[in-house]
């Protein structure tokens, strides 16, 4: 695993970040990165970018999305998948920051997980990339390219997180997401991998890959 690391550092280089990384960079609330992570739920990077945006020119704290309202924040986030739906967990999420945080997001990820709309892979993201603090998000980029690799044998990406917290080093744990999620969205791709460009070939194990570029 020093050896991936390492290369993937270099080769993502030239790539974009995940959206929630690329706002982290520049926004590092807590709540920010919390939000962002919720707009991105099934919704690819250059929708929940641009939403992103739009929302945060009118509101970047709990008290602020409340005043914005229910539908006026379906405006600013639309297309973002399911965007009627966020809105409303949007609002929902900052009346309990509000009512049981004093405003402040949690730093815990138990507490983060009490949190409406709240899954376990943005419950890291908000611990790692808002707070800083040791997490392991696995998205679906993470939980196959890491049994493809053949470093883990899981079925769902709870369990690979599970298993990454017992084998892969602490040190990397904040940045293996980003590493995999663009390396998966460039490269190792769902369906049909390009294998032929793939920089770390060479230590994968190609696990469930019938077909490759």
């Amino acid at each position: 695993m020093d050896k991936i690391v390492e290369i993937l550092r270099e080769a993502v280089t030239a790539m974009r970040v995940p959206i929630v990384t690329e706002i982290s960079q520049h926004r590092r609330s807590p709540f920010e990165v919390l939000i962002a992570t919720v707009l991105s739920l099934r919704t690819k990077d250059e929708v929940t970018r641009s939403a992103s945006k739009r929302l945060f020119e009118k509101a970047t704290t709990p008290h602020d999305l409340i005043m914005l309202g229910e539908s006026q924040i379906a405006e600013l986030i639309f297309p973002v998948g399911f965007y009627k739906t966020k809105a409303k967990t949007l609002i929902s999420l900052s009346k309990i920051i509000i009512e049981d945080y004093q405003g402040e997001v949690p730093d815990d990820l138990d507490e983060l997980l009490k949190l409406k709309g709240v899954g376990r892979k943005t419950a890291n993201l908000v611990m790692t990339l808002g707070y800083g603090k040791l997490g392991i998000c696995v998205d679906t980029h993470v939980h196959r390219i890491s049994n493809r690799l053949g470093y883990v044998e899981t079925k769902t990406p709870d369990q690979t997180e599970m298993a990454l917290r017992e084998k892969l080093p602490t040190k990397y744990w904040i940045e293996y997401n980003d590493l995999l999620v663009t390396w998966g969205q460039n490269i190792c791709k769902p369906i049909s991998p390009f294998c032929s460009k793939c920089a770390i070939s060479g230590y994968c194990h190609r696990v469930s890959v019938t077909k490759s570029r």
